[in-house]
């Protein structure tokens, strides 16, 4: 149902109730009128006929006849003479006024007042009666009922036309208002509405065209926030799979260091022990140059197998991130024998993609590295726990702390870590302590993946420090 029938329905109602209201005062004016006049012409038609009606009896039935029939009809009144034998001598003659024009008996009930009943009886036995007749009168109000009522017909027509005309204009403007948020409903965005009629009509018609623009505005900016995140996730992936290659070159280039160069500085250093064993004794200066080539391919094979963990931690794929943290634990104790360094792994049954263990390696190796380095730290300690959900990597140290102006993201390896976390579906967290130092944490949710790495294969540390 529209707005437009629904206001004319009301007005229409309220004007029904309107006139009903009228015509119920009215109908009760002209029963009170009707009463009123019928009474008051019954009380002086019996007055009348009291006074003359003992004369004319006494001169016999005939002139008592004669009497009435000059009288006639006296207005809403019946006028009846009875004999001694109550047998009817005479009756009022009808009615002339409106004669063949009755009301409806529905009507006559409600307005006519009860008949009254006046009574003039005779010593010799007759009898006169005179009984009002309200007849004529409800026929005089029931044709003032028929105007009223077709005037307010006329008039109910009239106001709900016009009603129905002017709602229509006035509720203009919100058609114009629905139709354009069907339009908006449908996708198109550019359906503003032009200046509208009537002050709240307009005020919605400037909220709408509004809300239009800041809806366009806020589109345009999620479609460029989706753009630039498709863009930032191809970013990623291709970040992520530059540094997967990345891994692979440098785990080949840990595979040709340990095996072909590893090989040939032991071959060097074998044979120059050699050659020194040899020429003792016979070529001072010869087994003085064997034994410095011996020296020099010993610090030679010293370098490398530090470079290889830091290019790829071989024992990571070998033995699992427990022992490849217990290596680069006692790597770095001994390069830095000032440093007190602290590990500790539960995993418990907890089995890692290799992915995550790289990642909680290299985290390991980060924080530590920058607590080392930048931040001279004495103590640095190492925490790697697992549960049922998660495994949560805490690097904590007891440097300087976080440089001030130079937020930690900027850091490349930082960086890295951040990145490798969140695409690995964890968090990365680092802040500094108090009274000194830093804390930095990676966690990762726990998933089973098909050739997932053990946590803590069963391999010594020291097999892992002998390879």
């Amino acid at each position: 149902m529209t707005l437009r029938l629904k206001i004319n329905l009301i007005v229409g109602a309220l004007t029904i109730l309107f006139v009903a209201a009228v015509m119920g005062l009215q109908l009760r004016s002209m029963r009170e009128s009707v009463n009123e006049e019928v009474v008051a012409a019954n009380r002086v038609a019996t007055q009348l006929l009291q006074r003359n009606a003992w004369l004319y009896a006494a001169q016999g039935t005939p002139a008592m006849l004669a009497y009435l029939q000059g009288i006639g009809r006296v207005r809403s009144n019946e006028i009846v003479l009875y004999d001694e034998q109550g047998q009817e001598l005479y009756r009022s003659p009808p009615s002339l006024y409106k004669a063949g024009h009755d009301a409806p008996d529905w009507f006559e009930r409600l307005i006519a007042p009860e008949p009254s009943v006046q009574s003039i009886e005779f010593p010799g036995g007759g009898k006169l009666v005179t009984q009002s007749n309200a007849s004529r009168a409800v026929v005089d109000a029931w044709d003032y009922v028929v105007v009223l009522g077709s005037t307010a017909a006329l008039l109910l027509a009239v106001v709900n036309a016009l009603v129905f005309w002017l709602v229509g204009r006035t509720v203009r403007p919100f058609g114009q208002i629905v139709g354009a948020l069907g339009e908006l409903e449908a996708g198109r965005f550019d359906a503003a509405l032009p200046p509208l009629a009537g002050r709240e009509a307009a005020a919605i018609g400037g909220a709408f065209n509004r809300m239009l623009a800041r809806l366009r505005q806020n589109i345009e900016t999620e479609r460029r926030a989706v753009l630039a995140e498709s863009r930032l996730s191809e970013n990623r992936e291709l970040t992520r799979w530059i540094e997967r290659q990345l891994e692979q070159e440098r785990r080949l280039i840990a595979h040709e260091l340990h095996d072909e160069l590893g090989q040939s500085v032991t071959a060097m250093h074998s044979m120059a022990v050699s050659i020194a064993q040899r020429v003792r004794g016979v070529d001072a200066q010869a087994e003085q140059a064997a034994r410095t080539i011996a020296d020099e391919s010993s610090r030679l094979y010293e370098a490398m197998h530090g470079i290889i963990p830091r290019l790829a931690p071989l024992v990571l794929d070998n033995f699992g991130l427990a022992d490849a943290l217990a290596d680069l634990v006692e790597r770095t104790r001994r390069s830095q024998p000032g440093v007190a360094i602290e590990l500790q792994v539960e995993l418990g049954e907890a089995r890692l993609a290799p992915d995550a263990a790289l990642a909680f390696y290299r985290g390991a190796q980060e924080g530590m590295t920058n607590a080392l380095r930048h931040g001279h730290a004495r103590h640095v300690a190492i925490e790697l726990r697992g549960d049922r959900d998660a495994v949560l990597l805490t690097v904590t140290d007891d440097g300087d702390g976080l440089p001030a102006g130079a937020p930690p993201a900027g850091h490349h390896g930082l960086r890295w870590l951040a990145e490798r976390a969140e695409g690995l579906g964890g968090t990365f967290r680092i802040a500094g302590r108090a009274p000194r130092g830093v804390q930095l944490q990676v966690r990762l949710p726990l998933q089973q993946h098909e050739g997932a790495t053990p946590a803590a294969p069963a391999v010594s540390a020291e097999e892992v420090r002998a390879a």
